[in-house]
């Protein structure tokens, strides 16, 4: 007997038919003679609905603000843990319910993007070991000070595979409405090809740099715990995409996949005095207040004195992030700028450490569509470039066959 996390969506729990249908899967399993802990997403759409009702009655600035957001926005997950487990007794299977709060996922107190500090495994065990499955409200746990705390947008992902490693899971099975992952986005790249295998660590840049697979969290505890994580169709039989080690990928291609990422704000500081410190003073601020900084970019000027320094962040966090720049406590600059029509987009794959001239290909490919890059960062295994978000699908499509990576023609 093998213990199986099963993770559905928002795509795949989107209707009370789909949740009826989700219950196949865990039949499957629990015919096979495993246990089954399931992990759901809300239904399409409601957690959207939920952070609206909340933007229309507060700003969500402050951090109590964030709180009573955080305590709204679970009740998505809430609501579908409790129909598929309604729904699961209806057909036989004993099945309870949990909320974050009920294992306990305890988490840290950074509302609206907690993160997860230790999940006791005493309750569920029990559950399970009577015979139950064990349905789990995910995206969700609890603060330090007793209140619900959200794990940030694809959170469920991050907890299923938190869960699967307390549990020392089998498999964690991510469920959701693409049937795995593919070299590119294959509704804008319809040559798109579905991997058998990815790597961990391309599957943790391809998340971090826009794929909307998997949570960017959810790869990251998967590689340091070793969770073996499976992404599947919630529609069809199909195994999906298996994510490995970088060892079982036999023979490794220059270039494994694309992503891209439209949720991307760009701000320039104009002028700022070029002194030991001030890239600390900036981007301290922003860290401490759950802003994630992306892209950065440095242009010293030819006496050393100043400097103009362009970043990015998420779309959602450019009003947070302009407040805190704009703060007193901030290094002085002589002007902002800031652009939210800009896009990311991003090369991968591990073969880059064994293969000459990505980059040149990248920037070649670009120019020949006439395409201006405004960022370029880089790591050992992925090139990222912020462009006009007006030119992706042209960049993205270019670059796929630049790189060898269209599907071959059917005969």
């Amino acid at each position: 007997m093998a213990l199986i996390v099963q993770k559905f969506g928002g795509t795949s729990v989107a209707t009370i038919e789909r949740i009826k249908h989700v219950a196949t899967h865990v039949q499957r399993e629990l015919a096979a003679g495993h246990q089954v802990i399931v992990v759901v997403s809300a239904m399409a759409g409601v957690t959207n609905q939920l952070l609206d009702y909340c933007a229309q009655m507060n700003d969500l600035v402050s951090d109590a603000a964030r709180a009573n957001c955080d305590h709204v926005s679970a009740a998505g997950e809430q609501i579908t843990s409790g129909l598929l487990a309604l729904h699961l007794q209806s057909l036989g299977i004993p099945s309870r319910a949990w909320c974050g709060w009920q294992i306990p996922l305890s988490s840290d107190s950074m509302y609206t993007k907690a993160r997860i500090d230790r999940i006791d495994t005493v309750a569920i065990s029990q559950s399970l070991a009577e015979g139950n499955v064990a349905v789990i409200a995910g995206f969700q746990g609890i603060s330090p000070e007793g209140r619900i705390t959200t794990l940030g947008r694809g959170g469920s992902d991050t907890s299923a595979v938190a869960i699967a490693a307390a549990f020392n899971a089998e498999v964690c099975d991510i469920y959701t409405d693409v049937d795995g992952v593919y070299t590119c986005d294959p509704r804008i790249v319809t040559k798109a090809r579905k991997l058998e295998k990815v790597s961990y660590e391309e599957m943790l840049e391809m998340a971090s740099l826009g794929s909307k697979v998997l949570q960017t969290r959810s790869v990251e505890l998967a590689m340091n715990y070793k969770v073996r994580v499976r992404v599947r169709s919630t529609f069809d039989e199909a195994l999906g995409t298996l994510l490995v080690d970088e060892e079982e990928i036999v023979e490794q291609q220059r270039v494994t996949g694309l992503a891209y990422s439209r949720d991307e704000a760009r701000i320039t500081l104009v002028n700022v005095e070029n002194r030991p410190g001030v890239s600390a003073a900036i981007f301290g601020p922003l860290a401490e207040r759950g802003i994630n900084v992306d892209m950065i970019v440095q242009n010293v000027t030819e006496d050393g004195k100043s400097t103009d320094l362009t970043f990015t962040v998420s779309k959602g966090d450019l009003a947070r992030a302009l407040e805190i720049v704009k703060g007193g406590n901030m290094p002085k600059f002589e002007s902002v700028h800031t652009d939210s029509n800009v896009a990311k987009v991003s090369v991968i794959g591990v073969g880059m450490r064994s293969h000459a001239g990505v980059a040149a290909d990248m920037f070649k490919t670009l120019a020949e569509k006439n395409i201006n890059i405004i960022v370029i960062s880089t790591s050992e295994i992925k090139i990222s470039v912020l462009i006009e978000e007006s030119y992706i699908e042209l960049a993205l499509r270019a670059l796929h066959t630049a790189y060898g990576l269209d599907a071959a023609e059917e005969k």
